[in-house]
């Protein structure tokens, strides 16, 4: 009899607690209504974030230790990655696509759109909100991402399984935001260069392939003691203390414009990187990390059918070979000419020189 009892209201109290578990999801669905079906109200939880599209790209940005990774080997960009948080935290559902368009956007974006998935480390139990337990990583949203609508206010998005697709937005925000859930590697890897503190960098060398004199190496012989060297015969030189502390500071963060790996052909690419470079800069941290670039000119983009050997050099941007060479990369002259100075800037009583270009106007 007592076993009977004891089932009983081992029963019901599963039976209350199914019940009240039932009711809080129907609870917070019900809060946070529509707009659940795409955005994410926690977006400190997520730990992975997957891209697909029909094109076979896929980006996968995974959460650790030092920030975001993607596909487990790069560092993903900083500011792309608040973007996407940002954007999934924010968006809204605008409408519901009408019935007359709804079979043909839905024909589109089975041929054309970027599949999304997103991973929480989210709990098990969730009572009102305020009660969890028992955390685990989970697929909350899957979810597919199409065109901007005709007049760009809006993306038509459709989450995995439904029937009904939306066109959302962001409030406050005039424009589409498709381009954001980019499944292409490219658009997420970090762009930088060089990302090193001054009291990390044990030497730096700065090569310049048409002035061999020109070239130097500046070693760390202590604490905040450094060693100026002329690389082609190995001369000490005395130098200016501020130009080499501020030449060493601007390692901190140095990001290329754009990637070119994808953007030319294997002819083209070969070519630039076969051809005599202009600078070759190395910084060897504490650590022993080696990191290199080497430059070479860009011809200014010509509009006509003219070979580039006859037209002019890019005064605004250079290419660069980064990532032990295995990316080819757009640079912008501004943000790298303080590091592409030769060594007479940096010689002991040597002042600034303002360099200006004479024109004869015939």
């Amino acid at each position: 009899m007592k076993k009977n009892k004891l089932t009983i209201i081992l029963a019901i109290i599963l039976i209350v607690i199914a019940g009240i578990l039932i009711w809080n999801n129907r609870y917070l669905t019900t809060i946070r209504g529509e707009a659940s079906e795409f955005m994410v109200w926690d977006t400190a939880s997520i730990t992975r974030v997957f891209l697909a599209d029909r094109s076979n790209h896929e980006s996968l940005l995974e959460r650790d230790a030092d920030g975001w990774s993607l596909n487990g080997e790069y560092r993903a960009h900083p500011k792309k990655i608040d973007q996407l948080l940002y954007t999934l935290y924010r968006v809204r559902i605008k409408m519901p696509v009408s019935v007359a368009s709804h079979d043909n956007i839905i024909a589109q974006m089975a041929s054309q759109s970027t599949k999304v998935e997103v991973y929480q480390y989210v709990p098990r139990i969730n009572l009102f909100n305020k009660i969890k337990l028992f955390y685990h990583e989970k697929c909350t949203r899957v979810f597919y991402v199409g065109d901007a609508t005709k007049d760009s206010s809006g993306t038509f998005m459709l989450r995995e399984g439904a029937d009904q697709a939306y066109i959302v937005y962001i409030p406050g925000f005039r424009g589409y935001i498709s381009t954001r859930f980019t499944a292409d590697p490219d658009d997420w890897r970090d762009h930088v260069v060089f990302h090193e503190n001054l009291a990390d960098i044990q030497s730096v060398t700065v090569e310049f392939n048409e002035d061999p004199m020109a070239s130097f190496r500046i070693d760390n012989t202590g604490k905040h003691q450094y060693k100026l060297t002329r690389l082609a015969d190995n001369k000490d030189i005395a130098f200016d203390t501020l130009k080499v502390i501020n030449l060493l500071s601007s390692f901190n963060d140095l990001r290329f414009e754009a990637f070119l790996n994808n953007g030319m052909s294997k002819q083209r690419l070969d070519s630039i990187v076969s051809s005599p470079f202009v600078h070759q800069v190395t910084l060897v941290n504490k650590e022993g990390e080696t990191f290199a670039m080497k430059t070479f000119r860009k011809k200014v983009e010509s509009v006509f059918d003219i070979p580039e050997t006859e037209y002019m050099d890019d005064n605004d941007r250079m290419y660069g070979l980064v990532n032990d060479g295995r990316d080819l990369v757009l640079i912008q002259n501004y943000i790298f000419d303080k590091i592409l100075r030769d060594i007479h800037y940096y010689e002991e009583g040597n002042p600034i020189r303002l360099e200006i270009e004479t024109f004869q106007v015939e």
